[in-house]
């Protein structure tokens, strides 16, 4: 299994990586434990999880997909052969995942506490990689941009105060490297100059949303990742599975997060059709499946360090390793890349 380095640690991280955000509802844990097994087995030891977590997320199953994967790594006394990841929720209005039932806040009281209760669920003592879920300042997120830029003067709780808390868990020896996740330029490099000001941790890597329907990261984002050694760990390679073209023409198979819980809002815009059938043809043309093409094209950015998949069942599982055994072409880029010039970012 390749490996990247992991921004400007000592880390080293397989360039695929488990993500487990459905474990706990659509994905029962006897079917996590084969998967994690199976990743296992082919050396792909980075999974990432949140305190959020299931998906959709509910104060029934918050933190159940960290429980199940704790559970996994004691059953195989595992955890010093894999690299665990994790996230505190940023700002939002789910009372339930905190004990005054307020809202959820990038404080020091509330980070001690989510990081304290992951530990908890994931039955370690540290956690390798630590990272903010979403800002605590209001940005567009999770497909606001269709509508365009909206500025707003909230900016949450201060950068400096959030990165000193997350400074003395570093110092603890609880979190060994913090990231971040859903971030814009802006925000990352206020986190890099508050460290630098501050003597406090370098954030190593960032978590957002890059696929061939959504390559948004690639205007300001890709170049700071190279330079500034903070790489992408890209979520949602196939885009929640429209890119197998299962959705198309109101296909809504049974069992798929569409139709389980109807979240697929952000896949479903103007002009995203036209652009999946055209990534299906090329994928068509190369001989490959759409799903592991799709995977294969993310892996192969320069700026990304790892990325991070998820799999309804062993099947699933399997085309996603297969993806690992194509050779990424001028070809197929040339094509992907003329095919995105026409329909540009349909989804982002």
């Amino acid at each position: 299994m390749q490996k990247r380095r992991l921004g400007r640690t000592d880390l080293d991280v397989p360039v695929l990586c488990l993500g487990t955000m459905m474990y706990g509802d659509q994905i029962a844990e006897a079917d996590a434990v084969l998967q994690m097994d199976a990743c296992s087995d082919r050396g792909i030891n980075f999974f990432d999880t949140a305190e959020m977590y299931t998906v959709p997320p509910k104060p029934e199953t918050q933190g159940e997909s960290e429980r199940i994967v704790g559970r996994w790594i004691a059953s195989r006394k595992a955890r010093d052969k894999v690299i665990l990841a994790t996230k505190v929720a940023g700002r939002s209005p789910a009372a339930y995942m905190r004990p005054d039932g307020g809202e959820t806040r990038l404080t020091p009281d509330q980070i001690r506490f989510a990081v304290e209760r992951s530990l908890k669920n994931l039955q370690t003592d540290y956690i390798d990689l630590y990272q903010i879920h979403w800002p605590d300042r209001q940005v567009p997120l999770f497909g606001s941009l269709r509508t365009g830029y909206t500025h707003y003067e909230d900016k949450g709780v201060p950068i400096d105060e959030t990165l000193g808390a997350l400074g003395e868990l570093v110092t603890e020896g609880k979190v060994r490297h913090i990231g971040l996740s859903n971030e814009t330029p802006y925000g990352v490099m206020q986190f890099l100059n508050a460290a630098e000001r501050g003597g406090l941790p370098r954030v190593a890597s960032i978590q957002n949303a890059y696929n061939l329907l959504n390559r948004v990261f690639e205007a300001g984002l890709a170049e700071m990742a190279i330079e500034e050694d903070v790489g992408l760990l890209a979520y949602s390679p196939i885009a929640q599975g429209a890119l197998t073209g299962k959705y198309l023409d109101g296909g809504n198979p049974p069992g798929s997060r569409k139709a389980l819980f109807d979240r697929l809002q952000r896949y479903e815009t103007p002009g995203a059709d036209d652009a999946i059938r055209g990534y299906l043809a090329i994928a068509q043309q190369f001989g490959a499946d759409p799903a592991a093409f799709a995977m294969q094209f993310v892996t192969t950015r320069s700026f990304v360090t790892s990325n991070i998949f998820g799999a309804r069942n062993m099947e699933q599982l399997e085309t996603i390793f297969s993806s690992l055994e194509i050779d990424w072409t001028e070809e197929m880029e040339k094509s992907v890349n003329e095919l995105h010039g026409r329909i540009q970012n349909p989804c982002p």
